[in-house]
């Protein structure tokens, strides 16, 4: 494959910009463009949940680069024009304000948008979590309530309620399970984090769903369960997963079922490749489509497809990883967790609130939890990477 003279890259966060500057970390000397949906600079989303919405960070330190760092990639930033359009075939992108944007190569990097529940674009003080806007927004209406309900008992949720607790807030955790991240962690870890939750004074209102919103004068006034409570709200915060942003890809010709297909290498047509929270590839060992939601994964994916686009023709085979922090918990996970897995304590002791856990299916262990024990926790890794290898071995 010959060197492109141009890329383009579609998206302008974490998988984007990785992609980018592994481009020119490798010696890539072409015509380099970034297209954002968003009209900030790159910046980086865990803080979002935490550092941001906490306050003790001031937006601009969740930048990922400064400008003058952005400057020395000699690319072009086109920020603040979502793309709205692909044709596959000459490789070129059409965005919201009318540019299209040609190149030889194509990065989708687009990410998520986050799910809703019918009826809250009508009213003031529900929101979600996913831009920096986002966090400011809800930054603001948080200050200025006493009551606040989380819809949502995933990461993101856990977060947020995590967060707002340790801002003095009334906080009540609404979701299906029986536990936080029960039916990723399973019983024994799940039930640890909901007793930290609760210690915390994180009130849970867990194992009902929500069914919708109540408002008085255009603003929530509570979180409807389908056990038919009602949990009074100042503020409610939508946080029950998200969906790609693939959309706009109508018509294109790509295959997008639960993010855009792609093969090993990346690779979604000929000269488009997907990277991120959008993108869903065959991973080799696991010898499944996959799709990560994580930080970690974005910039690895980012730099994996720079790598294919130039010419090394890898596979692109992680090792899952993602971590949390609520309250004075980290959890580190490495590789992939299910609520039936058989889960063992290897390090540490829950009771101290200090260990190592692997999990096993069919025999093998397809996935390690660190919780407050994260150094411990990477040394398992490798148990995870000698299951990945072997013949037949998936998460």
């Amino acid at each position: 494959m010959s060197t492109p003279d141009g890329v383009l890259v579609v998206g302008a966060s974490a998988a984007g910009l990785a992609a980018a500057e592994a481009l020119r970390r490798k010696g890539y000397q072409g015509r380099l463009t970034v297209l954002g949906a968003e009209r900030h600079l790159p910046y980086d989303r865990p803080p979002l949940s935490k550092q941001v919405l906490s306050g003790s960070w001031q937006s601009d330190k969740a930048q990922l680069r400064q400008p003058d760092a952005l400057s020395k990639l000699d690319a072009e930033f086109v920020l603040g024009d979502p793309a709205v359009g692909l044709d596959t075939a000459a490789r070129a992108v059409a965005t919201a304000s009318g540019r299209v944007l040609n190149a030889e190569a194509v990065v989708l990097a687009t990410g998520l948008r986050p799910r809703t529940l019918p009826g809250q674009d009508g009213l003031a003080g529900v929101h979600v979590l996913r831009t920096l806007d986002d966090a400011l927004a809800l930054r603001a209406d948080l200050l200025s309530c006493s009551r606040v309900v989380v819809v949502g008992d995933g990461v993101l949720g856990a977060e947020i309620a995590a967060t707002a607790r340790g801002m003095g807030l009334a906080v009540t955790m609404a979701g299906p399970q029986e536990a936080p991240l029960a039916y990723q962690f399973g019983p024994l870890v799940a039930d640890l984090l909901a007793d930290l939750h609760v210690t915390n004074g994180v009130e849970l209102r867990l194992g009902s769903g929500v069914t919708g919103l109540s408002g008085k004068d255009g603003r929530v006034a509570g979180v409807c369960l389908e056990n038919g409570e009602v949990l009074p709200a100042d503020v409610v915060v939508v946080a029950f997963g998200a969906a790609p942003v693939t959309d706009w890809l109508s018509g294109s010709g790509l295959l997008c079922d639960n993010g855009i297909v792609c093969d090993s290498r990346c690779r979604a047509a000929d000269g488009i490749y997907a990277a991120g929270d959008v993108a869903r590839w065959h991973h080799e060992p696991f010898d499944a489509l996959l799709r990560l939601e994580n930080r970690t994964n974005a910039t690895e994916q980012g730099v994996a497809v720079a790598g294919n686009i130039l010419g090394a023709d890898q596979p692109y085979a992680p090792v899952p990883y993602f971590w949390t922090d609520q309250f004075d918990v980290k959890i580190h996970v490495h590789g992939t967790l299910s609520a039936d897995a058989d889960v063992t304590i290897v390090d540490g002791d829950p009771a101290d609130r200090r260990f190592v856990a692997t999990f096993r299916q069919g025999g093998m262990v397809t996935g390690v939890l660190g919780w407050n024990m994260p150094k411990q926790a990477r040394l398992r890794r490798q148990e995870v990477v000698a299951a990945s290898a072997l013949v037949g071995g998936k998460p």
